[in-house]
């Protein structure tokens, strides 16, 4: 019996729900459990010189506890994922590669956004950082209207503020701040 097919949300929605991979398995997915699987024993392997035993301390609150519990677990998920995709790939139920992959590969843009916001915030500083790095990253998701920039710019300020001054988490002023009047320049480098 074939999976069934979820309702269209209708005209008035951007998604159309028909077009997802309902019951349908990727031939990536055998790609996904050979790296989760060998990342999972590369930490497997290493489990002992990174964390430690100690004597005289329980089992369960030994520092290598926790990290040997999600390592045997990431493990043995990883064979039953190799498994899972093993078996679609000799039914020959799955779909093509290379398209999942690129999908995969697209995410990489958003590490290339974190990587050019933590160069930019020693240049510009924090809260001017913030506010340009969310609205373009609103308007890059297509984002357009002003109300979502609005809104784009209003989380920065806000994200800002928590972390400056709720959480007073030390992050050095921009290099832009030098060209500030002194009264100006404190506060920007305190505070934003």
């Amino acid at each position: 019996m074939p999976p069934e097919r979820p309702p269209s949300p209708g005209p008035d929605k951007r998604l159309d729900l028909t077009e997802l991979s309902v019951g349908r398995r990727h031939r990536a997915e055998i790609v996904f459990g050979i790296l989760s699987f060998a990342a999972a024993l590369l930490l497997l392997t290493q489990i002992g010189t990174e964390t430690s035993w100690l004597d005289g301390r329980p089992f369960v609150r030994q520092p290598a506890f926790w990290p040997t519990v999600a390592i045997v677990g990431m493990t043995v998920f990883g064979v039953f994922e190799l498994w899972s995709a093993g078996r679609a790939l000799r039914r020959g139920s799955a779909e093509e590669i290379g398209p999942e992959v690129l999908k995969w590969f697209a995410a990489l843009e958003y590490l290339a956004w974190f990587l050019a916001y933590v160069w930019v915030v020693p240049v510009l500083g924090y809260l001017p950082t913030t506010i340009l790095f969310c609205a373009a990253l609103a308007y890059r998701l297509g984002y357009r209207s002003r109300r979502a920039l609005l809104a784009a710019v209003l989380t920065g300020i806000v994200t800002v503020v928590i972390f400056k001054t709720l959480l007073s988490v030390k992050i050095p002023g921009g290099l832009v701040y030098e060209y500030l009047p002194d009264a100006v320049r404190n506060v920007m480098i305190l505070r934003f």
